[in-house]
């Protein structure tokens, strides 16, 4: 029998949030507030965004997270998250936040979803965000936990709640998108809080 691998657990304090998204932090903040943890965010400490040069959301979490907790000499949480399309063959995907431009502009992002999809033709809008969670430590140890919430896609945009590609996303079975709910019901069904709700089980007191 091969012996039980147990995840590190995180011990209460501070916390780098490896994101310059303040949606995400702020997503990010509410979920870690029960859990005497104090979340700082990267931008507040002045750490540089690493070139996200992996090829999945795993990957490109755990480079963020390690290069924080170095730089911060502190534990570190990252996420890499994004918008999956199965018409588009997954795209946007890991490219979510790139499609936003350098002015980060989801308006346009969506709209680039929506001119892609009329070109590849067909009718199937279903889609999926996809979560990837890394939590790390400065000597480099990592966990790594991922979520995923179903749906399809919806246009025009709905709503003005949430971030990124959250107006145009119907979870499967819901009536409002992520931009029409309220950020509370959001938190309770989404990607994000699927994968956290693993790494809370793991690693969290």
């Amino acid at each position: 029998m091969e012996p039980v691998v147990t995840a590190r657990k995180l011990a209460p304090g501070k916390l780098v949030i490896a994101s310059h998204n303040a949606g995400k932090v702020r997503e990010i903040n509410d979920l870690m507030a029960p859990h005497r943890i104090i979340a700082l965010s990267a931008d507040s400490l002045g750490l540089a965004e690493p070139e996200e040069t992996e090829t999945t959301f795993s990957g490109n979490a755990a480079l963020k997270a390690r290069a924080a907790a170095s730089a911060a000499a502190l534990p570190a949480l990252a996420d890499d998250s994004g918008l999956e399309v199965a018409a588009l063959g997954g795209a946007p995907g890991i490219y979510s936040a790139r499609w936003a431009g350098t002015g980060k502009d989801f308006g346009a992002a969506m709209e680039r979803v929506r001119q892609a999809l009329d070109q590849a033709g067909g009718k199937d809008r279903s889609a999926r965000f996809v979560c990837a969670l890394a939590l790390a430590w400065p000597d480099g140890h990592t966990e790594i936990f991922e979520g995923t919430i179903e749906g399809a896609l919806v246009f025009p945009p709905r709503g003005t709640k949430g971030f990124g590609y959250d107006p145009i996303f119907l979870p499967k079975g819901e009536t409002e998108t992520f931009g029409e709910m309220a950020p509370a019901r959001k938190h309770a069904m989404s990607h994000r809080a699927k994968a956290f709700a693993k790494l809370t089980a793991a690693c969290l007191p």
